[in-house]
């Protein structure tokens, strides 16, 4: 069954956030899409995850490539093209209740101070809810993450 965790970044990075949560996805043997909006931001990112130390190194590439479907981690802003059973959505990128329901876990990383990011994912959250999802609410503003609320998934 799907969950949506939804994280509420007023202190740490996205980049800061995925260190947290993406190895969590790989130990479980998931496949994730990282999901944005941005090409260049996504390019930078990449380049980001390659100066990763070896202990910390997030194995990955870059959506477009002759690998996408093999990749653990793929970068992009399209559809999933790598059987990913996570789906993790960074700079206002969306999904749907249909292609959030065939995941594991959907995770939506936004800003606070961002008034149009904190709207797009209240958005998203009653999208989703509203179909029948799972949902998490959580925040960093007291300096570690808490879970702030939650929606059960409805019985379909």
């Amino acid at each position: 069954m799907s969950l949506a965790m939804f994280y509420h970044l007023t202190r740490s990075t996205p980049q800061e956030t995925m260190a947290t949560i993406l190895p969590r996805a790989l130990s479980a043997g998931w496949k994730v899409m990282l999901r944005g909006t941005d090409g260049a931001a996504l390019t930078a990112l990449d380049a980001a995850l390659w100066l990763h130390p070896d202990d910390s190194f997030l194995p990955h590439g870059l959506a477009g490539g002759p690998h996408d479907a093999a990749q653990p981690i793929l970068l992009g802003q399209g559809a999933i093209a790598n059987a990913a059973e996570g789906l993790m959505l960074i700079d206002g990128a969306e999904t749907t209740p249909a292609e959030a329901e065939a995941l594991q876990r959907v995770w939506v990383l936004f800003y606070g101070a961002d008034e149009a990011a904190l709207s797009g994912a209240r958005r998203l959250w009653t999208t989703l809810t509203s179909a029948g999802l799972a949902a998490q609410y959580w925040s960093e503003e007291s300096g570690r993450w808490q879970k702030k609320t939650e929606k059960a998934a409805r019985p379909a």
